[in-house]
């Protein structure tokens, strides 16, 4: 391809951004059909057409991408972004202040998780199917910040007929990635987008440092739920005389004892307490641990794990608390009143209760499952192996006991959850 390189937009669009749209849509013109083009496009979207290309995928029709709404929630909460979304939405709030963006935050394949703008934005976004749950990867919609970010692992810009389809022409969009600090693996991409004529050359920069930061942020979390872990944790392997480790709820490595140094390990899916096979370790006793796991390796003659007592105190209701026992030790925490609500209901209901159902016991609106099953990630996460999903309910291996106060009028004083009251009047 003949000519010069197009320059970047950080430099090309100071000058004189209308020359610039001009030459970008000869150069797409030219490469679409073959021709013979003025200048070559950037590395990155040369590379990202050819890849699109390749695949035969037409620039001239834009089809809807997929959109799917209904495991939207359980792909926000698996995610590993929303302890950072608030960060996020501050460091590119001046970006939007003028209501000519929209910031959109997408998972590892380009899913979009989140949306925030001004109406009028968002709903020319709508007739691109640039909405939540819309697959936005590149093999999706072509060349865009978010897909493309995702495939270079790097931060871009995408203005104009920069995009692969033509129908996003009218568009300019910076995207970053953002990486979980622990791996090193992309779990997301940030982006801002709006209408062409409001492309401005340092967006990206502002949009890579909050990728950047947001990254800080979760390396952060991470020492934080760590440093926690290993406060509960060190007294109970400190009375233990064989080896053992705390982990986190991903197998990050909290304390250990009377082991070799270990940085992660694998532990198995659908993680329950009692007796696993943990690869590296080999048989183990899992017991749980306030955001994490107690993991005992053992000898194949050892005695199965005994069972764990949970035990819901809920006599002061000021001061609810958890006290988990079992075989190796015992750890207590305070937990907030809608935990103690929630704990309340599934420790009285040994069946299970659906997302529906709690809705019904907590709001008396069995439509608010979104915000049940958000509180159901939280407090799974924080105690870990002890609930159990589908539906939420105590495990097997725990025993729930429930302390209430002698005079059940002022049981869990402050709540108007519905199954509280009508534990106050019975």
């Amino acid at each position: 391809m003949p000519g010069s390189s197009i320059p970047e937009p950080a430099v090309a669009l100071g000058d004189d951004p209308r020359s610039y749209a001009l030459l970008l849509s000869e150069v797409y013109d030219a490469t679409m059909a073959g021709g013979r083009s003025p200048a070559k496009p950037r590395l990155v979207i040369e590379e990202s057409w050819n890849r699109l290309l390749g695949k035969g995928i037409d620039p001239e029709h834009h089809c809807p991408p997929d959109v799917d709404r209904s495991g939207l929630d359980a792909l926000r909460q698996s995610s590993g972004l929303m302890a950072v979304l608030d960060d996020i939405a501050r460091g590119l709030e001046s970006v939007l202040a003028d209501g000519n963006n929209i910031l959109v935050v997408a998972d590892a394949r380009g899913r979009v998780l989140w949306r925030s703008g001004a109406p009028r934005v968002l709903m020319k976004a709508d007739r691109l199917g640039f909405i939540e749950g819309a697959n936005w990867g590149e093999a999706a919609v072509g060349t865009n910040a978010i897909g493309t970010a995702l495939v270079s692992r790097r931060a871009v810009q995408i203005f104009s007929a920069e995009h692969f389809l033509r129908s996003h022409h009218a568009w300019t969009c910076a995207g970053a990635p953002i990486r979980d600090p622990r791996t090193g693996q992309v779990i997301g991409a940030v982006d801002v987008s709006g209408p062409a004529a409001t492309v401005h050359p340092t967006t990206i920069a502002l949009v890579d440092l909050v990728s950047r930061l947001a990254e800080s942020q979760l390396r952060e979390a991470h020492d934080r739920t760590l440093n926690q872990l290993r406060a509960v944790a060190a007294p109970i392997l400190a009375r233990m005389a064989g080896p053992a480790l705390a982990v986190d709820v991903d197998g990050w490595v909290a304390a250990v004892g009377a082991l070799p140094p270990h940085h992660r390990i694998l532990l198995p899916h659908n993680i329950t307490p009692g007796r696993a096979w943990v690869p590296a370790l080999g048989s183990c006793d899992l017991e749980p641990l306030s955001g994490g796991w107690l993991v005992r390796p053992v000898g194949e003659d050892d005695a199965l794990a005994a069972s764990t007592r949970a035990t819901l105190d809920l006599r002061d209701p000021n001061a609810p608390t958890l006290e988990v026992a079992g075989q190796f030790g015992a750890w207590r925490r305070d937990i907030s009143q809608r935990h103690a609500e929630i704990l309340y209901v599934l420790a009285t209901c040994p069946s299970g209760r659906s997302a529906p159902d709690l809705a019904e016991d907590l709001y008396g609106d069995r439509s608010r499952v979104v915000t049940v099953r958000a509180e159901m990630s939280r407090i799974r996460k924080q105690l870990a192996g002890v609930i159990a999903a589908q539906p939420y309910r105590f495990a097997e291996s725990v025993e729930p006991d429930v302390r209430y106060p002698d005079d059940m009028r002022g049981f869990l004083a402050a709540s108007s959850a519905p199954a509280i009251r009508a534990a106050r009047i019975n």
